[in-house]
């Protein structure tokens, strides 16, 4: 990670404690950057690091597989956290809002849905939409 990503990773997460994000999953890219970035995230979240999934499917992909790692979550869980790569992560942010989005080193994209499925992530349209990114302030 270099150092731009080790300043930003922890404020990232910083910002997400304070909007009170508890995930109940975090699933990563196997690649150490992804992964790193998924620690420091997890740390200031108060997530244990040893608990977070790596799933290579996230890795080197496209968004319709990212869709497909979605749609196998169990409905148990309420909010989940990905962390990967681009072009795939901005083709699913896009997909998902309508909206441009570019996810640039520990942007972050945050989708909350009505829906009780996580199968059908990708169909439900987001109840709210929340870009953030490290020059955001």
């Amino acid at each position: 990670m270099d150092d731009r990503g080790k300043h930003d990773a922890p404020m990232m997460g910083k910002r997400l404690a304070k909007r009170q994000v508890k995930p109940d999953l975090i699933l990563s890219s196997p690649a150490r950057r992804a992964l790193s970035t998924a620690e420091i995230i997890a740390n200031e979240l108060d997530y244990r690091a040893q608990d977070i999934v790596v799933d290579d499917r996230l890795y080197a992909t496209e968004a319709e597989t990212l869709l497909g790692v979605i749609g196998e979550l169990s409905d148990k869980l309420k909010c989940v956290m990905l962390f990967g790569h681009n072009p795939e992560f901005t083709d699913l942010a896009h997909r998902l809002s309508n909206k441009p989005a570019l996810m640039l080193t520990c942007a972050v994209a945050q989708f909350t849905f009505e829906s009780t499925s996580w199968s059908s992530i990708g169909s439900a349209k987001p109840t709210e939409i929340l870009f953030d990114y490290p020059k955001k302030g």
